[in-house]
C-alpha cells in the first residue's frame, strides 16, 4: 500500500508502543516519518528521530522545525506522547496532576501549535491525537488519567472546529487497554500479575488486550487521504468496550 506516498508525518512519543507502531506503519505505506521522543535513539530505518520533551515548549518548537526541514514540510501530525496515572481522586498530589496534564494535554497543544504553520501549507493536512476509552467510560483507579484524556477528547473537537476551514482535519483514537510496555510494567508491579491481566482482558468484549498495531491502523486511516471527509471524530479501538453491553459468559 502506498496511500501516504509524498506525505510527511511527525509522530510524538514514537520510540515505543503505539507511537512506534504508527511511525513504522506510516513509513511502510509510503510516508516519510520523523519521530519526536525523549529518547529517539535506535529507531529502525527509515524513521528519523528528533529529541524533544513535550513539556518543554522551546524544545518542541525546535524539534518540529528540525523535522519540517528534514522532511520538507509536515502533512500529518500524530500527537501520541503521553503518560499514565493510577489512583482515585485523592491518591495523586497536585504535582502529579500538573505533570500528567502537562504531558497529556499541554503536550498536544505545544506540538500542534508548533506544527500549524507547516500544516496550513499542506494540501492533505491531518492531526490525530491519541485519546483513550477513559475519556468516555468511568474506569476505576484512573481519575487523573481519565481527566487528562477527557480534556484530549474535548480539545480534539475544538481543534477540528477551529481549523476545518484551513483544510486541517483533526481526529482522535480512543484505545481500550493496549498491550504496550507501559501496561506490561503495570502488570509486573501488581500483586497478582496473571489475575490482573485476566481482569483487563475480561472487561473488553473481545476477551483480549488491543494490540499497538491495531491502534496504529486506526490512526493511519484517520491520517490518510481516504478519510478526507472525517474530522472531529473519536474512533474507538477498544474491543467493543465502549458500545457493547454483554451478558455474562455461560459456564
Amino acid at each position: 500500500m502506498s496511500e501516504f506516498t509524498g506525505l510527511r508525518a511527525v509522530v510524538t512519543g514514537g520510540a515505543s508502543g503505539i507511537g512506534l507502531a504508527t511511525a513504522e506503519l506510516l513509513a511502510a505505506r509510503g510516508a516519510t516519518v520523523a519521530v519526536l521522543d525523549r529518547a529517539p535513539e535506535g529507531l529502525p530505518a527509515p524513521l528519523v528521530g528528533h529529541r524533544a520533551d513535550v513539556t518543554d515548549d522551546t524544545a518542541v518548537r525546535s524539534a518540529v522545525a528540525e523535522a519540517a526541514e528534514t522532511l520538507g514540510g509536515i502533512d500529518i501530525l500524530v500527537n501520541n506522547a503521553g503518560v499514565g496515572a493510577l489512583g482515585t481522586v485523592e491518591d495523586n498530589d497536585d504535582a502529579q496532576w500538573h505533570r500528567v496534564l502537562d504531558v497529556n494535554v499541554l503536550g498536544i497543544v505545544r506540538t500542534t501549535r508548533a506544527a500549524l504553520p507547516y500544516l496550513r501549507a499542506s494540501r492533505a493536512a491531518a492531526v490525530v491525537n491519541t485519546c483513550s476509552i477513559a475519556a468516555t467510560a468511568g474506569l476505576p483507579q484512573r481519575a487523573l488519567y481519565s481527566a487528562s484524556k477527557g480534556a484530549v477528547l474535548s480539545l480534539t473537537l475544538a481543534m477540528a472546529a477551529d481549523h476545518v476551514r484551513e483544510g486541517i482535519r483533526v481526529n482522535c483514537v480512543n484505545p481500550g487497554t493496549v498491550d504496550t510496555p507501559w501496561v506490561g510494567r503495570l502488570l509486573d508491579a501488581a500483586d497478582a500479575p496473571a489475575q490482573e491481566r485476566a481482569a483487563l482482558e475480561a472487561r473488553q468484549p473481545t476477551g483480549r488486550l488491543v494490540t499497538a498495531g491495531e491502534v496504529a491502523a486506526a490512526i493511519a486511516y484517520l491520517a490518510s487521504p481516504a478519510a478526507a471527509s472525517v474530522t472531529g471524530t473519536a474512533l474507538a479501538v477498544d474491543g467493543g468496550m465502549q458500545g457493547l453491553r454483554m451478558r455474562p459468559a455461560e459456564k
